[in-house]
């Protein structure tokens, strides 16, 4: 009887420590992940964006569901084509 409670006790420290880890470090990051690909979808031309490498720019172009243009700098001469997923943070353009 001893041996099968003891059995019983290193079960459930498994599945607490499962659990854990399942709200530790699984959930937290699906949740971030939803908020990010929110974000990409919500992506639209004029709005100004920051990317992960940390250029401001703004959507001039969505070509594909993954790829968008970009215009850097002042000169508006800069396009260049990236992924959706390089985006950070979206400023919607302004409605005046």
């Amino acid at each position: 009887m001893g041996a099968s409670g003891g059995t019983i006790g290193i079960i459930v420290l498994y599945v607490v420590i499962i659990a854990a880890f399942y709200f530790i470090a699984i959930r937290p990051n699906r949740k971030k992940e939803k908020e990010h690909q929110a974000l990409m979808s919500a992506v639209e031309v004029g709005d100004s964006i920051l990317t992960t490498s940390g250029f401001y720019g703004v959507v001039i172009d969505i070509p594909s569901d993954d790829v968008i243009i970009v215009e850097f700098g002042s000169n508006k001469n800069c396009r260049i084509p990236m992924q959706k997923n390089a985006i950070v943070e979206v400023e919607k353009e302004s409605q005046d």
